[in-house]
């Protein structure tokens, strides 16, 4: 009996060693106790999250904020890019990234998400005075039509598997793309329905193409997040379900989506 007690300790002191840093709640007592939740953000993707002069302003930014309020806790952000989102996630950087990320089986592999919210696809944002010419994704993908895409995120994939023959430049900053198109700097966007939507809204000069029927299946987008303490997760799902029953994430919709 007295070796067996042994090997059960031997055995439990394993366990603890090899178990990540934030196991057993520690990633949410160190929210709790800090009052301080931290929030990545890129802040270029509007309507769900853009820099604002010195704050942040758009759907998620209001979403994470009236969160932080049923958690009692003030928010930190945390600059971050699409290029190195999950790279700043998995270096403990921020507890959670918002602003417009789609929910994807990569990501899930190796990280936590909300619900997902603001069913999207990939669509193209052009000049209005281009608009009839581009009547599928062929007629995106010819050599003289210039994609202008963002790095790092899905919308690159898609360009990257889709368009081959189109001249393809890259802009590190997601939200100044819309007014090179615009300017005539560049004749396409891959991006999806709600940033395509918000743009063409925005200025006359541009449309949105394929909103109702999209160049891919829908998907949804979500809050992002470590998976290393399921008390924070469960906290962090409680926060949302009781704002969703509340009315509030109904609100936060029609503000920035219609």
């Amino acid at each position: 009996m007295l070796k067996f007690k042994h090997l059960l300790a031997a055995g439990l002191a394993a366990l603890l060693a090899t178990a990540p840093a934030a196991w057993a709640g520690a990633r949410l007592d160190k929210i709790m106790d800090a009052k301080l939740l931290r929030v990545g953000t890129p802040g270029d993707y509007r309507p769900f999250a853009i820099k604002d002069g010195t704050g942040y302003a758009g759907h998620d930014v209001d979403t994470i904020e009236a969160m932080a309020k049923v958690l009692g806790v003030k928010i930190e952000w945390v600059p971050t890019s699409w290029p190195h989102l999950m790279k700043d996630l998995q270096a403990d950087k921020f507890d959670v990234a918002v602003g417009g990320i789609t929910r994807n089986v990569a990501r899930l592999r190796v990280a936590a998400m909300l619900p997902g919210y603001a069913p999207t696809s990939k669509v193209a944002l052009v000049r209005a005075a281009d608009k009839d010419k581009y009547k599928s994704l062929q007629d995106l993908d010819q050599p003289g039509v210039r994609v202008i895409k963002n790095p790092g995120g899905t919308n690159e994939a898609f360009v990257l598997e889709h368009l081959k023959a189109a001249q393809v430049s890259t802009d590190p900053n997601n939200a100044e793309i819309p007014s090179l198109i615009a300017d005539g700097k560049g004749d396409v966007m891959i991006t999806e329905t709600y940033e395509a939507l918000h743009y063409a809204k925005a200025d006359p000069r541009l449309a949105a193409l394929f909103i109702d029927k999209p160049l891919s299946p829908v998907n949804y987008v979500g809050f992002l997040m470590p998976n290393d303490d399921p008390d924070y997760l469960r906290e962090m799902n409680f926060a949302w379900d009781l704002l969703a029953k509340r009315g509030t994430l109904k609100a936060i919709d029609e503000k920035w989506l219609q």
